[in-house]
């Protein structure tokens, strides 16, 4: 598909190019050919004038050109123009074959993108839906079905049903995300915080210690959105972290930047899924038990970045990890 796209929008690259240059080429050529007939002229008049020593006789027309002359300078500038011309289509195809991909690249890249996330999603909805499906068959088809068996069926089917609604939240948020929001001078230290006070109860109820150090410092974003970044993270911290463990948030300014870290003491993320970490739906072998379908940290990212900073991920295998927020400070 954007192999033909790419050929049709070069062919109307080297139209357009082609229209201009005729366009010009025949102006260069009558241009030209006046002022080559006008050197032949003044060139004849000087040959007449010294034959004659002196201005030629009244009848004389000096301007009366050989006809095979002027053919031949025609024929020159013609075939002149038209090697120009030739050179000209070419370097244009060339030129707009380019610029047609470099133009249809990020159409390609989004295009890719929203199929692969279509693809993704699409995969993620299934498993659920077919444990769904596959419960409710054997339920109904069992004729000795007691009311406690009746409520596990339905407390299984809640659970996938919750599961769904997480996952169709954050396919609603990533699309949110796409639009501007409301963005204001927004204090982080405060931010911080009411991200800390959302998952507390999420902390307590694992022993979890959050030991947070900041000064007040300002950026210019969406205090939702920020909020809400920090609350994937603590989240994330607090999911793979062990009980009674610790998890420490630190904000500094560094050349004109504001450098966030949560730092927690969990379970760490191999070397080789590093990369990966914030790709939608990307889960590595160890978090596959736990719920979450991949989604957190990539709508992370897309905060940060909609907030012209950036996001990264220090890690070791059972020794922790450490996200590292850069966002552009406001004073």
């Amino acid at each position: 598909m954007f192999r033909s796209a790419r050929i049709k929008l070069t062919l109307w690259y080297v139209f357009i190019a082609f229209i201009i240059t005729a366009f010009f080429s025949v102006l260069a050529f009558n241009g030209f050919r006046l002022e080559f007939e006008r050197g032949l002229e003044r060139q004849q008049r000087i040959i007449i004038q010294r034959e004659y020593n002196g201005p030629p006789p009244a009848g004389l027309d000096y301007r009366r050109i050989d006809p095979n002359v002027l053919s031949e300078i025609r024929e020159w500038l013609i075939l002149r123009i038209l090697l120009i011309d030739g050179l000209i289509i070419v370097i244009s195809a060339a030129s707009g074959y380019f610029l047609a991909g470099r133009a249809l690249k990020p159409i390609r890249i989004m295009v890719d993108e929203q199929n692969r996330f279509i693809s993704d999603a699409s995969h993620e909805l299934r498993t659920p839906l077919t444990a769904m499906s596959t419960s409710l068959e054997v339920g109904l088809r069992d004729k000795k079905i007691n009311l406690e068996k009746a409520r596990q069926l339905l407390e299984e089917n809640l659970t996938d049903v919750k599961e769904l609604q997480t996952l169709t939240n954050n396919l609603l948020l990533l699309a949110y995300y796409n639009k501007e929001g409301n963005s204001s001078t927004v204090n982080l230290k405060d931010i911080l915080q009411k991200a800390i006070d959302k998952v507390t109860p999420l902390a307590k109820n694992k022993r979890i210690q959050i030991i947070f150090t900041s000064n007040k410092y300002y950026t210019k974003g969406d205090e939702q959105k920020l909020i809400q970044l920090f609350v994937i993270l603590l989240d994330n911290a607090i999911k793979y972290s062990s009980s009674g463990k610790k998890i420490n948030i630190k904000a500094k300014k560094t050349d004109g930047k504001i450098e966030i870290s949560v730092k927690d003491e969990g379970i760490g993320i191999k070397t080789e899924d590093l990369p990966h970490i914030f790709d939608r739906f990307y889960r590595s072998e160890k978090s596959r038990t736990s719920s979450g379908f991949g989604l957190g940290l990539s709508i992370a990212k897309k905060i940060t970045e909609e907030h012209g900073g950036n996001i990264k991920a220090l890690s070791e295998p059972e020794k922790g990890t450490t996200f590292l927020i850069n966002l552009p400070s406001r004073t």
